[in-house]
């Protein structure tokens, strides 16, 4: 038996603010596109940039999550799947699209990183707990 895997891992800001719907079964849906870019001197020495689109899917309690508390402009660790689907449009045209189903999330902080929870960096006293909310009491509301 041949193994095989479908993970993709995006750190990137929020395009827009989701959008959350309910299916008719009654599960939460979130839909949101994060931004990654990439940055490079051509052959000319000119500073060249690229941006890259990525459309995410959060379902159930990550859709909470997401509803809750992103925003346009926030920066975001995302971990998922990568789908392809095709489905027909309202002229009977096909249509294709591609999409990352979230499993998990770490909301990173702002547009450019910019609130109390810095990233870690190589020599600084920064762990990866840094980028996780702190721990709350049992009694707090809250779905992570």
């Amino acid at each position: 038996m041949s193994r095989s895997l479908n993970k993709a891992t995006i750190i990137g800001n929020l395009g827009s603010d989701p959008e959350i719907r309910t299916t008719g079964t009654g599960s939460k849906v979130a839909t949101f596109s994060v931004a990654t870019s990439r940055s490079w001197s051509g052959k000319d020495g000119q500073q060249q940039e690229k941006t890259e689109w990525h459309r995410m899917v959060a379902w159930a309690k990550l859709a909470d999550v997401v509803e809750r508390y992103l925003k346009k402009g926030d920066r975001v660790y995302v971990e998922g799947e990568i789908q392809y689907r095709s489905y027909e449009d309202k002229d009977g045209v096909t249509k294709y699209s591609t999409e990352i189903n979230a499993r998990e999330m770490i909301m990173l902080g702002g547009r450019d990183g910019g609130d109390d929870r810095a990233p870690a960096t190589a020599g600084s006293s920064n762990s990866y707990d840094d980028f996780q909310t702190p721990p709350l009491g049992e009694d707090d509301d809250l779905p992570f």
